[in-house]
């Protein structure tokens, strides 16, 4: 699930290509996501539900009815979406949906959490995979890597190393977490 340009989407792909790995399908709250055309692309079923359209209640209804429809799956994985998954999600698929936070968890929590880091001034930040649970960015933590920031190092060099290590681990990550079930 995401809801913008999707590079980590395009990682996981390539990533499990040539691997006994299904995409079953890629949703977006977006109908304008790039995502949904890199899904289009490698022949994966692109749903958009459109939360602008719909607002939150019929949103969350009509993603649940999307989610039950590909039933049994084995992982659920954000990767850029920006919704907070209602508890009901949370609740039926817990331990199935994972997501991935441009930061070292428990900082900064949230949006931007690139940007904030770097102004802060932190020296070191990175990545952190974990289980979704009912709060933002609060799951039980899966996996963290880490980069230091060098000094006179612009925001921009530190967003793209942040996604070399995103692209990097989230695919590996969720190879290992799919070998254990």
């Amino acid at each position: 699930m995401g809801s913008g340009y999707g590079s980590n989407f395009e990682a996981i792909y390539q990533y499990f290509k040539e691997k006994p790995l299904k995409i079953l399908a890629v949703i977006s709250d977006n109908p304008n996501a790039f995502i949904l055309k890199r899904a289009e692309n490698y022949n994966i079923k692109s749903i958009c539900i459109n939360y602008k359209e719909l607002g939150k209640e019929r949103y969350n209804e009509e993603l649940l009815k999307v989610l039950m429809s590909f039933e049994p799956f084995d992982l659920i994985v954000l990767a850029g979406y920006l919704r907070i998954l209602p508890e009901l999600i949370v609740n039926r698929y817990f331990k199935k949906i994972i997501n991935i936070h441009p930061s070292l968890l428990p900082a900064f929590k949230g949006l931007n959490a690139i940007e904030r880091a770097y102004k802060y001034g932190v020296k070191i930040t990175g990545i952190t995979i974990h289980w979704v649970n009912e709060n933002v960015d609060e799951g039980e933590i899966i996996e963290q890597a880490c980069l230091r920031i060098e000094e006179g190092e612009s925001l921009e060099s530190v967003e793209r190393r942040i996604h070399e290590l995103e692209h990097y681990y989230y695919p590996r990550v969720i190879e290992r977490i799919l070998e254990l079930i």
